[in-house]
């Protein structure tokens, strides 16, 4: 993941004064998720809800 030092500095002011590796892992982990998903949005890799419902719903039954 590359994140900008600008998003590190916000992402590092957000966090509590006493905060665990874990914790600061974990919405590290997030961040990389959100952006990631914000990207495919952008190049228009989404479903429709009913889309998504019939692959749900496919890959359930089986």
């Amino acid at each position: 993941m590359n994140i900008t030092k600008a998003k590190l500095e916000t992402f590092l002011e957000d966090l509590p004064e006493q905060v665990d590796t874990e914790e600061v892992m974990y919405r590290l982990y997030l961040l990389e998720k959100i952006e990631a998903g914000e990207a495919d949005i952008a190049e228009g890799r989404v479903l429709s809800h009913e889309e998504a419902v019939q692959r749900l719903t496919r890959k359930w039954r089986q």
